[in-house]
């Protein structure tokens, strides 16, 4: 696994002038090499998407579905060489390694069936009023053109998937920048797509570092911005190109909301286990892990200990081990902030019910109580393995200290009542309202993004592939309707 990776430009496989290393954050050992393009390189690459666009919009729709299909059908066959190296480059347990590929393999299938019905066109009668008497317009959608997708560490498989693959059945070539710390699993796609018969140029996946990110998001040749990534760089991105068209998948501080009538035994029991399993999983590395527990008062005093010993059961250790539920965070340095902002909360009179202490890159799972409203860890997104409880009377009191955030991600509601679950959909500010399980829950084909800082855009494949087209319409004069 240490073997020096090339990249891939539009299509075939190239190597730089130097490479970097890709390390374990788990116990520091060398996972691979990787070359970096030159600017030449990248120049390279950008020219052929840019050039081959009007060709590949025009690509047959089973050529593309076929190409997607062939890489979903490939991820299974290697499935656990995959999961073992996502679980190396980025230190996730390899159990949910192996779930991140299974996803993947899910968004490429889902792209292959979009290729074959998008795009069909939709017929308007336009005489509907005298002045449009003969005509028939038609309704289309083109790409805007080619896609620069940014992708992060914490899912560095399937989130590359979610840029590459509605790319691919929409006809838009796409220039893929993996994130640094893990480009190795999105390097992979690249081996599958080459087995493909795609139009060369077509796509290219190229690990640059992130200081040369500014220079392909100024280029007018990469109309299109899908980034996933942190608050701070999606929005500086925006407000540097405010005339492209820029997806931001950001932050979050998913709130899970216990509501009175999820009273029983059998109901705390699964809310807690939920809740310790999904602020716990990816090392807490995820938009949409649970941060925040929004507990009524009539249910707090059954809940919490439940969660407390939930999250007390989690297996920690190391990511290689499929025993292990939580392994280490993507480096030291992220591991010190979440340490950090949690010895502020406890200076600050949190109370720390679980948890709290750091190894390394390693944090362990953590609940607390008793938060100040203005502390960093519960007004930001703390991307570590760190959970708040809190207590509420109510459902308005529970609704309204959900969207005291300034983001708005998703979230989950713990309730039985359908009323109560409408009510959730009207009154919470987030991109999505899970009922009945935690915030954390996302289906790859469903809409996914966020209200307020949390984003603006949609994923999810065939909502990714309006984003990165436009209607146009075309009037047919003189016909007999």
């Amino acid at each position: 696994m240490t073997s020096t990776h090339a990249f891939w430009l539009a299509g075939r496989q190239a190597t730089g002038e130097t490479v970097f290393d890709v390390t374990s954050p788990w116990d520091g050992r060398l996972v691979g090499q990787v070359s970096e393009p030159t600017e030449a390189q990248v120049e390279e690459a950008v020219a052929a998407a840019y050039a081959v666009r009007d060709s590949f919009a025009a690509t047959p729709a089973h050529v593309r579905a076929a190409a997607l299909d062939h890489v979903s059908k490939r991820l299974v066959e290697r499935t656990e060489e995959i999961a073992q190296l996502i679980s190396a480059e980025n230190g996730k347990p390899v159990k949910w390694a192996r779930g991140e590929v299974g996803r993947a393999v899910s968004v490429f299938r889902f792209a292959a069936e979009e290729a074959r019905r998008f795009n069909g066109g939709e017929a308007q009668r336009l005489d509907t009023d005298a002045g449009g008497q003969g005509r028939l317009a038609l309704t289309r959608r083109f790409p805007k053109g080619v896609v620069l997708g940014i992708a992060p560490f914490n899912f560095p498989l399937n989130l590359c998937a979610h840029k590459i693959a509605p790319a691919i059945a929409a006809g838009v070539p796409i220039i893929l920048k993996p994130a640094p710390a893990t480009p190795l699993s999105g390097l992979i796609i690249g081996d599958l797509l080459a087995e493909t018969e795609l139009p060369e140029g077509s796509w290219s996946i190229l690990p640059v570092g992130n200081d040369r990110m500014p220079a392909l998001v100024q280029d007018e040749r990469l109309p299109v911005i899908s980034f996933t990534g942190s608050e701070t760089v999606g929005y500086a991105i925006m407000d540097s190109v405010p005339r492209k068209h820029c997806t931001l998948e950001l932050g979050g501080n998913g709130a899970a909301v216990v509501l009175g009538d999820y009273a029983s035994d059998a109901d705390l029991d699964w809310a807690a286990t939920r809740i310790a399993t999904f602020s716990n999983y990816q090392g807490g590395q995820s938009c949409i892990s649970v941060q925040r527990v929004i507990a009524d008062a009539s249910v707090y005093d059954r809940l919490v200990p439940r969660i407390v010993a939930a999250v007390e059961a989690q297996v920690t250790g190391d990511p290689a081990d499929s025993a292990t539920d939580v392994g280490p965070l993507v480096s030291e340095a992220a591991a010190q902030r979440v340490e950090s902002w949690v010895d502020e909360a406890a200076a600050a009179g949190a109370t720390v019910l679980t948890g709290g202490k750091r190894d390394g890159a390693s944090y362990a799972p953590t609940v607390l109580a008793d938060v100040p409203g203005d502390a960093t860890v519960a007004r930001e997104e703390v991307f570590g393995p760190v959970l708040l409880v809190t207590k509420v009377h109510g459902e308005a009191e529970a609704f309204a200290a959900v969207n005291e955030s300034k983001y708005g991600l998703q979230a989950g509601v713990f309730t039985h009542n359908v009323q109560t679950a409408f009510r959730a959909h009207r009154a919470l500010e987030v991109g999505g309202v899970i009922v009945g399980d935690v915030p954390s829950y996302r289906a790859d084909q469903m809409p996914y993004g966020g209200a307020k800082q949390s984003g603006v855009g949609r994923e999810g494949v065939r909502f990714a592939m309006d984003d990165y087209t436009y209607e146009r319409v075309l009037v047919l004069t003189g016909l007999a309707l």
